[in-house]
């Protein structure tokens, strides 16, 4: 029997604007000639001529944020403690049985941009697929904001999750989210302009600010959420081990069920 798979990650790329400047990834690539000028290292008295049409091998290296490409957020990146006092799991904790779960994707493409979702969203949302929240599923937000990956416009594209809705979600027993958006809240700078007219400190980051109530792990940057059905899928995000980390990179994979 023939099986499903729809990758869902995004590339770490080179120089890509989707993200603040601190944060965009910078790759340089060691192709096969430099290669063979590097083994030279490895193998005293190397000469091109030892070597296959006289190259070696391509290596890359990265300055790279956690934050980068599709990854998973770890309470510890929201604040040093989770569930009112304990202190906050890094991603090298992530319990691997939380990796593989049945997924469940919402559809928010519809919201404007920066629009916050309500757990009566959710649930409307929900009792239009004809699903109930089961502990284990994982959660997945589509905005159609990787529709814009790649530009400078990534970085407000899409809607995002506040302080109850996220708890709403995670009360029945999802203890992983994700979103194809930068950002698991709604666009940072809707949030910073609510807050400077405001001064009402509760806007702030408040849907990774739930994770001091209640942990959980948080992917953002997903692709291809528009192919998976609501359900009948099988999700899969192994964390790349980084000790004391606040996040890592994972490969997000969906298995269509048969």
């Amino acid at each position: 029997m023939k099986r499903t798979f729809i990758d869902l990650s995004i590339a770490i790329e080179n120089a890509l604007p989707s993200d603040p400047p601190i944060m965009i990834p910078k790759i340089t690539y060691i192709d096969h000639a430099l290669g063979a000028e590097s083994m030279k290292a490895f193998y005293p008295g190397l000469t091109r001529d030892d070597l296959p049409g006289g190259l070696g091998w391509a290596v890359e290296l990265l300055k790279v944020s956690t934050h980068a490409g599709t990854h998973m957020d770890a309470p510890w990146h929201y604040h040093p403690t989770q569930d009112r006092g304990e202190k906050a799991l890094t991603i090298d904790q992530f319990p691997l049985e939380w990796a593989v779960g049945e997924g469940v994707k919402l559809d928010f493409s519809g919201k404007p941009d920066g629009y916050s979702v309500t757990s009566e969203d959710i649930e409307h949302e929900l009792s239009r697929i004809g699903h109930t929240l089961r502990e284990g599923d994982i959660f997945l937000a589509a905005t159609g904001a990787d529709k814009y990956w790649g530009t400078p416009d990534y970085l407000v594209k899409g809607c995002g999750f506040g302080r109850d809705a996220t708890l709403w979600i995670l009360d029945r027993g999802v203890h992983v989210v994700g979103t194809d958006a930068w950002s698991w809240d709604r666009p940072l700078p809707f949030q910073a302009r609510e807050f400077e007219q405001t001064g009402d400190p509760s806007l702030i980051w408040e849907g990774h600010f739930a994770g001091i109530e209640k942990g959980y792990f948080q992917i953002e940057k997903l692709t291809n959420l528009d192919k998976l059905p609501p359900t009948g899928f099988t999700f899969y995000c192994f964390p790349i081990k980084i000790k004391d980390a606040s996040a890592g990179w994972i490969r997000a994979v969906a298995e269509i069920h048969p």
